[in-house]
């Protein structure tokens, strides 16, 4: 079973929930109508948060999981809880300027790199080596 991986995801879905929350909050703060996704900077931002975080999902769940069931679920989960915490960091920083999500950014790539090459590496391994 794979019960930390597992709580990673919830994890993960919750933040993403978390950040679609944050723009409905800024919609209502900055006066921005639906379906507008621009007119207010600080509002842009916010947006942009939630739309990189969802286009980040695909690339990480699937190699989150991928992961743990080729490599280890307890790696997988700590590799997910790093990019929880980049995403985290990259919203808190965006969310004071722009020039501020990098270093957010660069442990989130990097956590989502890390699981994405491993899974890869131990497939092919596996692969050469039945």
């Amino acid at each position: 079973m794979f019960h930390f991986t597992a709580l990673v995801t919830c994890l993960a879905i919750s933040f993403y929930f978390f950040t679609t929350i944050q723009v409905s909050k800024a919609r209502v703060a900055f006066g921005i109508k639906v379906p507008a996704t621009s007119g207010n900077p600080d509002f842009e931002r916010v947006f942009r948060v939630q739309m990189n975080t969802l286009e980040w999902m695909p690339i990480f769940l699937p190699s989150l999981w991928l992961f743990a069931i080729y490599i280890s679920d307890a790696v997988a989960a700590v590799l997910g809880l790093v990019w929880i915490a980049g995403r985290i960091l990259y919203m808190t920083g965006y969310s004071q300027a722009a020039n501020k999500r990098g270093r957010g950014f660069g442990i989130q790539a990097a956590a989502a790199i890390l699981l994405w090459a491993g899974e890869l590496g131990a497939i092919v391994w596996r692969l050469l080596h039945p």
